[in-house]
């Protein structure tokens, strides 16, 4: 997670088509590039033939019909064609486009967005505004239109496919979020008055955990900033924003069931629902993590009675002494007075670093635990079975409604006579500490991850403890989802089980960057990360062009 030993060491209607609409029609096939088609006097597209040219259609002044007799032929009118069009330029790329002839797509006045179904409208009326055109809600198309419906596919719920023809765009999907990620492929694609392509784009994700997950515990960041977030991850294909609220420094959601621990800044539960609506409209489930049984001081702070001490009385700050029932009365509290703020499927339970398995001698260090170890699992049980029945029973709280619990993977730990719960996901983040189970371990018994690698993924304010800035670059050339920890990538038959990966921003030293500083800082990164979790493959472009790209379109 957040890196404490290596954080905390820092401590409507169109108006009806007529001719001038039409017309408007034919200038946009004219200025615009790509594709092999004519045009003939009539504005309709002529065939092309087989060798390449375009053939004359019926009416042209060319053919027989089209002179009457005794009378003289008419001059022809200007006619054009068009090359073979490029594939789109894209972040993430597109992974798969069938070229075609003719002029493309550009939004203009008088075009609109139509639906084919109702569950289109939000997507609908986001693209519409967001290209300057007017939204005919469920209609059928017209000349100029991009229509959105929902259609069968076999890319997966969040593929989609989109063709551009004829002076129309079609972008359909099996779902409503595929069909979303056509609108943000489309709104590249004609960022900065540029043409969408002539011919069809297929695209679907390679993974389906595509995320970002930001600290908000120990550097506050302003709604406005938050939402701006949203918005980046939406248009580039992300789809969960992953919030650390709670930890040593701060607790930053409003409760009403333990006000006492809310920090002075705070969003309110109004705040997180606007949050989590704005995120919804971009397909993006915002996933909490409320982090236990350690990163806890704004709790302890306020329950010092809860606090874990050594043998020698001497606390450790924000962690929990799980051997006390009110340890997990408070947590449990919590969990389920967010539960409903959350929709969704997936909760981040935290669970790493818990200090007193980071001892030396854990059962020396911390007797209590040992004891209500052996209390509770007989002669041979440990501080990790407690500690893994503490993750376990967290899991249990949340499981009524959200199916996916998560932890972080130095929360999980082998031996003993308890097991963490198969459902529970392994969020990797950690290969610089001592001890820490290899991902091929976690892998090898079948368990789901998710890749969070330090190495490449966390933006630690200050760059404490050997951490340094991720950059676009190095995420772009080295970084797939098999690399999880280290730079080296597990073997190919883990793919399926690895489920994609978030980029990380954790506030160490909060003053370290302004919250503009922090933007700037994780544009191209994110960026690169989107890219590697849409398509691990080689990326098309070269850096140079790819951060050429982003400059433009993001």
């Amino acid at each position: 997670m957040a890196p404490a030993t290596r954080r905390r060491r820092s401590g409507g209607r169109r108006p009806a088509r007529g001719g001038a609409v039409a017309a408007g029609a034919v200038v946009l096939a004219v200025a615009a590039v790509a594709v092999s088609v004519t045009l003939g006097p009539d504005n309709r597209a002529a065939t092309e033939g087989g060798d390449g040219t375009a053939s004359a259609s019926p009416s042209s002044p060319s053919s027989p019909s089209s002179r009457a007799a005794g009378h003289e032929a008419p001059s022809p009118s200007p006619t054009r064609s068009y090359p073979l069009s490029k594939t789109p330029e894209t972040i993430p790329a597109v992974r798969r486009h069938t070229p075609a002839h003719g002029p493309g797509w550009k939004p203009g006045s008088g075009e609109r967005v139509v639906v084919g179904d109702d569950k289109l409208a939000d997507e609908g009326r986001l693209i519409a505004d967001e290209l300057k055109l007017s939204y005919g809600g469920r209609a059928k198309a017209g000349d100029g239109d991009v229509e959105l419906a929902l259609a069968p596919g076999d890319g997966g719920s969040e593929s989609y496919t989109m063709r551009v023809s004829g002076g129309r765009v079609r972008i359909t999907g099996p779902t409503d979020a595929g069909v979303f990620y056509g609108t943000r492929t489309l709104k590249q694609e004609v960022a900065g008055g540029t043409a969408a392509p002539e011919g069809e784009v297929s695209d679907a994700p390679a993974k389906p955990q595509r995320g970002f997950m930001l600290d908000i515990a120990r550097k506050t960041y302003s709604v406005d900033w938050i939402e701006d977030r949203i918005r980046e991850l939406g248009d580039l294909k992300f789809n969960q924003l992953g919030l650390h609220f709670s930890d040593d420094q701060g607790f930053r959601i409003e409760s009403a069931t333990h006000p006492e621990i809310v920090s002075k800044d705070h969003l309110s539960k109004d705040q997180v629902r606007a949050l989590v609506k704005l995120a919804a409209s971009r397909h993006i489930q915002v996933v909490p993590e409320l982090d236990s049984p350690g990163h806890l001081g704004a709790v302890t702070d306020a329950h010092p009675d809860l606090q874990l001490r050594n043998a020698s009385g001497q606390t450790l700050q924000g962690t929990l002494d799980i051997s006390k029932p009110g340890a997990a009365k408070i947590v449990d509290d919590l969990l389920k007075e967010y539960a409903p703020l959350f929709p969704g499927r997936y909760w981040h339970l935290g669970g790493d670093e818990y200090l007193a398995l980071m001892s030396s001698d854990p059962t020396a260090s911390y007797p209590q635990l040992a004891e209500a170890a052996r209390d509770k699992y007989g002669a041979k049980g440990t501080i990790e079975d407690l500690t893994t029945a503490w993750l376990n029973g967290r899991a249990a709280v949340v499981r009524p409604t959200h199916e996916s619990p998560k932890a972080w993977n130095d929360g999980f730990y082998d031996g003993g006579s308890v097991s963490p719960d198969k459902d529970l996901e392994v969020a990797y983040w950690t290969g610089k500490e001592a001890g820490r189970r290899d991902p091929q371990e976690f892998l090898a018994e079948g368990r789901k991850l998710t890749n969070y690698n330090d190495e490449y993924l966390y933006y630690v304010l200050g760059q404490p403890n050997d951490f340094t800035y991720p950059t676009g670059e190095r995420i772009y050339a080295d970084w797939t989802p098999r690399v999880i920890r280290g730079t080296e990538p597990v073997p190919a038959k883990y793919d399926d089980q690895i489920l994609g990966g978030s980029f990380a921003v954790w506030g160490d030293q909060p003053q370290a960057q302004t919250a503009d500083q922090v933007a700037a800082g994780i544009k191209l990164p994110l960026c690169a990360t989107s890219q590697k979790l849409w398509d691990a493959g080689k990326p098309p472009l070269s850096w140079a062009a790819f951060k050429g790209l982003a400059g433009k379109v993001v």
